[in-house]
């Protein structure tokens, strides 16, 4: 609510005091209310459970969320560019102190709607989302401020324009990472921070195993992750309780939560479909 309560004021007060800065801001916050509108959804989907259609449950669309924060956030920073480099071209008297008063404010709310979101950010890339939002905003609020003061003092009203410039740099190169990693997740790439060779050479040193192929491991989510793949064992199958200590190891080591695991005895050829694709990009 308080966001809302700032992109209303934003936006009266940079139509009034004539500030790209304070209107680019405004709509930076609406984007991000509307990016958290968006986390807040997929948290309640990721809750679900799984039905007979959606038979991994709904957490992918935390992912989907995190991709759509990234990609408002450049949408939004193009808005700015384009306005600000249309009142260099162009320029027009800017009221400092309501730029300064309203900025601040801004300011405030954004850096404590980040802090709230900064304890969950590092394990959850949706949550991780939200909090760039919340903290660009306040970078953002912050540098309009500044422009706000030096507007003040020297009546330069280039700064307000040139200071939106700045920010928009920032924050395209903070949000860059969050884009990327979400479209790999979004097309089923191997987690970041997760070592499939690592995987792979810890099945195949278990009992009983000679060879491991058709190993693949994606995002269920953006805090959990899945693993299928076939165990070569001559032997015959190990039993269930000797497995439910893989799956159990696979959770610990690697956060694997949801593993299947399929027991082949090694006498045919078994090929994945996808080997030749894998070969080819690996």
């Amino acid at each position: 609510m308080l966001n809302v309560v700032i992109v209303v004021a934003q936006t009266v007060y940079g139509v009034i005091a004539h500030s790209t800065a304070l209107l680019a801001d405004a709509g930076h916050n609406l984007s991000d209310v509307l990016g958290l509108l968006l986390a807040w959804g997929a948290a309640w989907l990721a809750t679900r459970r799984p039905s007979t259609r959606y038979t991994f449950g709904f957490g992918s669309s935390s992912i989907l969320a995190a991709l759509a924060n990234a990609a408002l956030l450049l949408v939004a920073c193009g808005a700015i560019l384009a306005e600000a480099i249309g009142r260099l071209i162009y320029p027009a008297p800017v009221a400092g102190l309501d730029v300064f008063v309203v900025a601040t404010l801004g300011m405030v709310v954004n850096g404590f709607s980040a802090w709230l979101f900064m304890r969950g950010q590092k394990d959850d890339l949706n949550i991780r989302g939200a909090f760039l939002h919340m903290a660009a905003d306040a970078g953002v609020s912050a540098a309009v401020a500044v422009s706000g003061l030096v507007i003040l003092a020297t009546g330069w009203s280039w700064v307000d324009p040139a200071m939106s410039i700045v920010v928009v740099l920032v924050i395209v190169r903070g949000t860059w990472g969050l884009l990327r990693e979400s479209v790999r997740l979004a097309l089923a790439a191997v987690p970041e921070g997760v070592d499939i060779e690592r995987i792979r050479v810890f099945l195949a040193q278990q009992q009983g195993v000679t060879d491991v192929h058709d190993l693949h491991v994606w995002a269920l989510s953006t805090t959990g992750n899945a693993l299928s793949a076939h165990l070569v064992m001559p032997g015959g199958h190990p039993g269930d309780a000797a497995l439910d200590a893989i799956v159990s190891a696979l959770d610990g080591r690697f956060r694997m939560k949801h593993v299947t695991l399929q027991v082949d005895l090694g006498t045919s050829a078994h090929r994945c479909s996808l080997d030749g694709a894998q070969h080819i990009h690996r």
